[in-house]
């Protein structure tokens, strides 16, 4: 999670907080054109980008941090957020789901560890799938969790993901 936040702080840095301008839909689009190529090259075997996969997972765990802060926000905050607005609610929604993470990791004794981290990428789109129905069905669910638990299960797949694959050179430095 630490790599996942200097990244975003360092993006914020570089592009303000031009994801402002998103409407929910188009950020759960984005999660879902990350875990898309992650299936895709786990399917295929082989990737023509070379675009590390572990950085995938880094941009859905961002983009779900960054959907639950749009979700806090309304339209009459301001767009511009600097680093130093923007990073307590980066630690406020990733801290609500680590905790998650420790009560579900409990619950379920660890089950993950046994898990292929192409399902849990299925699993991930799965997800995103039921976030696109409560979206097309304007937020309402009849027995369902909402979006923003859907967003940290995917959160905490894509933890496990990272734990889960080999590491690479960078990860060492």
């Amino acid at each position: 999670m630490a790599r996942c936040k200097a990244l975003f702080l360092k993006k914020t840095h570089d592009y303000g907080t031009a994801w402002r301008v998103l409407r929910l839909p188009s950020i759960t689009d984005q999660i879902f054109i990350k875990a898309q190529r992650i299936r895709s090259i786990q399917q295929k075997g082989v990737q023509k980008v070379e675009d590390d996969v572990r950085d995938e997972f880094i941009g859905i765990i961002n983009y779900c941090l960054i959907a639950m802060i749009q979700m806090e926000l309304t339209d009459a905050d301001k767009a511009e957020l600097t680093e130093q607005e923007i990073e307590p609610l980066y630690d406020q929604f990733a801290e609500e789901t680590f905790l998650l993470l420790q009560n579900k990791n409990h619950d379920y004794d660890e089950a993950w560890r046994d898990m292929r981290v192409s399902s849990m990428t299925d699993i991930i789109l799965m997800k995103l799938h039921r976030v696109k129905q409560i979206e097309d069905n304007q937020g309402k669910t009849l027995v369902s969790e909402g979006v923003k638990a859907n967003y940290q299960d995917m959160i905490n797949y894509a933890v496990f993901c990272l734990i889960r694959l080999p590491r690479t050179t960078a990860d060492s430095r």
